[in-house]
């Protein structure tokens, strides 16, 4: 059936920390008619366990991408867009709206030193890699810039600043930062209070879910070239947008997302927080909640291989998994604790990479290969047993992510899981996510009972029938997930 020419089309975006990602969705035609990339660059020469970026690669990049994205359709059609941004990342801004040093990413663990004060302080666990850590480096490290701190965003905030000329915020990516309590939904104002009095006041507003964040300004729209005036949705972190491009909108509905990071989530009615703040007690984008956990080592790890063996080049993923393959599970003996760039889950910011078990034929490309996808794969495996014991059911997931299309990495991750893994036919749920979540906005101006899941679900797609774990393997991974994870914990020890 031909699409009706004035259908509705929505735009999402995906602000990441290696590229943005683009792409757009006909409403009526249940189907994405165009989409776009534009990589970034970090900035150079940092200490370790730094990793910054410039606010301004974050919008050249989104220029790139939308120019690409309205030369494939007709922008009179666009009737919204959202943003999903890449979380935790601290944009400061001054009196008049201007970036005053590179944002912190998600990623960098400098602030480790920080992250502990504040969890001493607060009584609950603020991992590093969280906005309020960030915050606090930068008024105890440098407070000549500290001191012009007047609004303090998110990546995903700033792009939205952007477009509107509005500040704003949204519970689900607020819930990210270290300073929002996720259960009330509101800025923890008075902890921030006794850091520095002037915190509170640089906070954006909070939206309620599906709340429009404005609309594109004249000024954005001569940028972008897109209409004046478009409705802009409230947007999220990738996380919240990536479960609602997959469809964990609803319970039962468990993701794993194989990207820079590796995340874990599933959609909750009510909020479900860890004694031991190991899983993140986020608030999704559409009113739920969002139970996640998050590691911080999955294709950098492999990427690491690659660069090693020279295979960067087209068709040397393929060639690289083609030789795992051949390795036997358990990779002979050999261990990659996968921690490059320190962890989240377990808690080990300082942690680095370690192999174990090294023996005369393993340091070849094939088995160093599959040793960082076992263990990337053992490391979500712990980190899922985790959610298993908080009470979420565990019977299938669905992977997303551009490494969700690896065969082999699938069938690891399906054998340590001990459940099957779907691959879904969309890979960038969470620019999928954030154009449903802005057609989601408009359409419930006039339907305001309309579910984001309802908007989701035709979208949600596998691309091939699901991978069964074998019980073998699994009884094989499973024996060595205790050595794995006794040598993390040796590695905690060590500090």
């Amino acid at each position: 059936m031909a699409t009706p020419p004035d259908s509705e089309l929505f735009l999402g975006l995906d602000v990441g920390t290696q590229a943005t990602k683009g792409l757009v969705i006909d409403l009526a035609a249940r189907s994405v008619v165009a989409r776009a990339s534009a990589p970034h660059a970090m900035v150079a020469g940092l200490a370790p366990g730094a990793a910054e970026q410039e606010p301004a690669t974050w919008w050249d990049a989104v220029r790139a991408v939308v120019a690409r994205l309205v030369a494939a359709v007709d922008p009179a059609r666009l009737a919204g867009i959202g943003v999903s941004g890449q979380q935790h990342g601290f944009v400061p801004l001054d009196a008049a709206g201007e970036v005053i040093r590179p944002a912190k990413l998600w990623c960098d663990t400098s602030t480790a030193d920080e992250a502990e004060e504040l969890s001493r302080l607060w009584g609950r666990r603020v991992p590093a890699g969280f906005t309020a850590s960030k915050v606090l480096w930068m008024m105890r490290r440098e407070p000549e810039r500290f001191a012009r701190l007047a609004t303090i965003l998110l990546p995903h905030e700033w792009v939205n600043l952007r477009l509107t000329g509005r500040m704003s915020a949204e519970h689900g990516d607020a819930s990210g930062t270290g300073y929002f309590d996720p259960v009330e939904r509101t800025w923890r104002a008075d902890e921030l209070a006794a850091l520095d009095a002037r915190l509170p006041e640089a906070l954006p507003p909070l939206l309620a879910p599906g709340e429009p964040a404005g609309r594109v300004t004249p000024a954005a729209a001569r940028e972008l070239g897109l209409p004046a005036g478009v409705m802009v949705a409230p947007g999220g972190g990738d996380n919240m947008l990536s479960a609602i491009g997959s469809g964990a909108t609803r319970p039962g509905v468990v993701v794993v997302s194989l990207g820079t990071s590796g995340t874990v989530f599933t959609y909750s009615p009510r909020p479900v927080v860890d004694p031991e703040g190991l899983i993140a007690p986020f608030c999704d984008s559409t009113g739920g909640w969002l139970p996640l956990l998050c590691t911080m080592n999955v294709t950098g790890v492999t990427e690491e291989v690659r660069a090693a063996f020279g295979m960067q080049a087209e068709g040397g993923l393929e060639h690289l998994t083609r030789l795992a393959a051949e390795v036997p599970p358990g990779c002979d003996g050999l261990l990659f604790l996968p921690y490059l760039v320190g962890e989240r889950v377990p808690d080990l910011p300082r942690a680095t990479g370690t192999l174990l078990g090294l023996r005369p034929g393993l340091l070849r490309p094939a088995h160093l290969f599959r040793a960082a996808l076992e263990g990337t794969s053992q490391n979500l495996a712990w980190g899922t047993d985790r959610l298993r014991a908080l009470g979420i059911e565990i019977t299938s997931v669905r992977l997303v992510g551009g490494a969700a299309r690896n065969p082999l990495w699938r069938q690891i991750l399906a054998d340590c899981l001990a459940t099957p893994v779907t691959p879904l036919a969309e890979p960038e749920s969470a620019a999928l996510g954030a154009a449903l979540q802005a057609a989601w906005s408009a359409e419930r101006q006039d339907a305001p009972t309309l579910t984001a899941d309802e908007i989701a679900a035709p979208f949600v797609r596998p691309e091939a029938p699901p991978q069964e774990p074998s019980p073998e393997r699994t009884a094989l991974y499973r024996a060595l997930a205790e050595r794995f994870r006794a040598e993390a914990e040796r590695t905690r020890e060590r500090g």
